[in-house]
């Protein structure tokens, strides 16, 4: 698991944005059609997820990878539900509120925690993944419901989200809240956060949104994704080979 720091949120931020805008844009733009579009990004979701349990430690490429996919799958679940199921965003919003919230229970339940800096076997991962997958569907319906469902606007809902993270940042720092639970709460809200964000910024002007476009969106954002990712890269590689450096002399010194 990566090191939870401003560069963490920064690109889970991103990541949320550019995957409310690019199943949009391989939806609508491209063509595809949702079922199609849910179809190829399941798949590449699959084979990133397979890339993630058979690396022995953090890789930063392919865990970002593996995050931007899963929010992209998460929003198409979500749109799944609304545009083919016709499952009205309220419910949507309270069956993945239920889905996430007996994740958390059974993972809790056979691992009595549900720190990320626990996560060091193979059903541990497993569980993360899975409420990563849920927390980005349920962000979806929720930002869905509150700018579309409920007619409040992508900057109210802007604005809402980023409110409910700095209250429990708030929480954290300033009255020591559980740390775990506050990481999942921002976790949680930075999804619907990143999806206001992402509608916001692409819509029409018409939809209340400032009409960049999907296409610029997503592209804008997966550039900053990128560069952060590989800056993070960088430094986890440094930070071992540092470690390795302070640990090889003492080891030679300790050898017969």
């Amino acid at each position: 698991m990566p090191e939870v720091t401003f560069a963490f949120w920064v690109i889970k931020i991103l990541s949320t944005t550019t995957g409310e805008t690019f199943a949009d844009y391989l939806n609508v733009q491209l063509g595809l059609g949702l079922s199609i579009t849910t179809w190829v990004m399941s798949g590449l979701l699959v084979i990133a997820l397979i890339a993630q349990f058979v690396t022995k430690r953090y890789n930063s490429g392919i865990y970002w990878t593996v995050v931007v996919l899963i929010s992209i799958v998460g929003t198409l679940v979500t749109d799944n539900m609304t545009d083919v199921l016709g499952i009205e965003l309220w419910v949507s919003t309270l069956i993945f509120s239920a889905v996430l919230a007996l994740t958390f229970g059974v993972w809790f339940a056979r691992e009595r925690t549900l720190s990320i800096h626990t996560i060091f076997t193979r059903r541990r991962e497993v569980f993360y993944w899975i409420a990563i997958l849920f927390t980005f569907a349920l962000g979806t319906a929720a930002g869905d419901l509150i700018s579309e469902g409920l007619g409040l606007g992508y900057v109210f809902a802007t604005i809402l989200f980023s409110a409910l993270i700095g209250v429990i940042a708030i929480a954290r720092f300033a009255f020591s809240m559980n740390v775990v639970f506050c990481f999942w709460a921002a976790y949680i809200l930075t999804r619907p956060l990143g999806a206001s964000i992402g509608d916001l910024l692409s819509q029409s002007p018409a939809d209340g949104g400032l009409g960049a476009g999907t296409t610029v969106t997503s592209a804008v954002f997966l550039m900053i994704i990128v560069i952060v990712a590989t800056y993070l890269g960088i430094k986890t590689r440094r930070q071992r080979a540092d470690a390795l450096s302070t640990i090889a002399p003492s080891l030679a010194v300790s050898a017969p």
